[in-house]
């Protein structure tokens, strides 16, 4: 009996000088035929945030991408523990509260 080999993905070329980039935040809309996601970078306390990025793809493929994501966190938990998401209100209301300074030491 033969394992099935996965199929292979097409090989992805970089462009030269590509920088990645570091978001913390997404803002995901939709139409009828678009899902677009704008990843953007916020600091504590600040009101705006500046989007560095934005995709758009087809429901087809936001769907693809989400069971990607799921089998990889899957992964990253497996070889390295669980992300424990914290409890609050609603996932915005832990990563963008009002930012506290930290308190002074103690004399």
């Amino acid at each position: 009996m033969t394992t099935p080999q996965p199929i292979p993905g097409p090989q992805m070329e970089i462009p030269a000088g590509l920088e990645p980039i570091y978001t913390n935040l997404a803002r995901i809309s939709h139409s009828p035929a678009d899902i677009v996601i704008d990843f953007a970078q916020i600091l504590p306390g600040e009101a705006k945030a500046s989007v560095r990025a934005r995709v758009l793809m087809t429901p087809l493929s936001a769907k693809l991408l989400l069971r990607a994501l799921k089998e990889n966190l899957a992964r990253y938990e497996a070889a390295l523990g669980e992300i424990h998401v914290p409890n609050a209100n609603t996932l915005a209301d832990n990563l963008f509260k009002p930012f506290q300074p930290p308190e002074p030491p103690k004399e």
